[in-house]
């Protein structure tokens, strides 16, 4: 069952607006990848830079989101696919150095990393950069 707009920010504890209800609406519709702050301003441009800001923050905090940080220079977001403590966390993500979009593949396994000097991790980020399908065929 998919849960809806409202129930996934009630689960989460975060208060019900019309604009988190509207931003939140939109980022499932449009992006099934990783996305910027930059790439939401360009889906709504009547909402202001600030309410995004903080709206991105909060469902990051909640764990509706998770940060990704592909090495682009530019923090961008992606759905959590599981909305308890965030496990999403710990996946693998496909960054195209040419247009920069970052691909999730929550699905793929991550390798295990022998640790050592009883480190203790706290992210996992594996990002594995190149060109990807669209920006390789224009180069033909």
């Amino acid at each position: 069952m998919n849960k809806t707009e409202e129930q996934l920010l009630s689960q989460a504890g975060i208060r019900l607006t019309a604009v988190r209800l509207m931003i939140l609406r939109h980022i499932l519709q449009h992006f099934a990848d990783a996305f910027s702050l930059a790439d939401l301003e360009a889906l709504l441009p009547t909402v202001g830079k600030p309410t995004l800001f903080r709206t991105l923050t909060t469902l990051a905090d909640k764990h509706i989101l998770h940060r990704v940080d592909d090495g682009t220079g530019m923090q961008k977001y992606c759905l959590c696919h599981s909305h308890d403590s965030c496990n999403c966390e710990g996946h693998v993500y496909l960054t195209c150095r040419v247009c920069r979009k970052t691909f999730c593949l929550p699905h793929v396994k991550l390798p295990e990393v022998e640790l050592k000097n009883k480190f203790i991790p706290e992210e996992i980020e594996y990002v594995i950069k190149g060109v990807c399908s669209a920006c390789a065929g224009k180069k033909k």
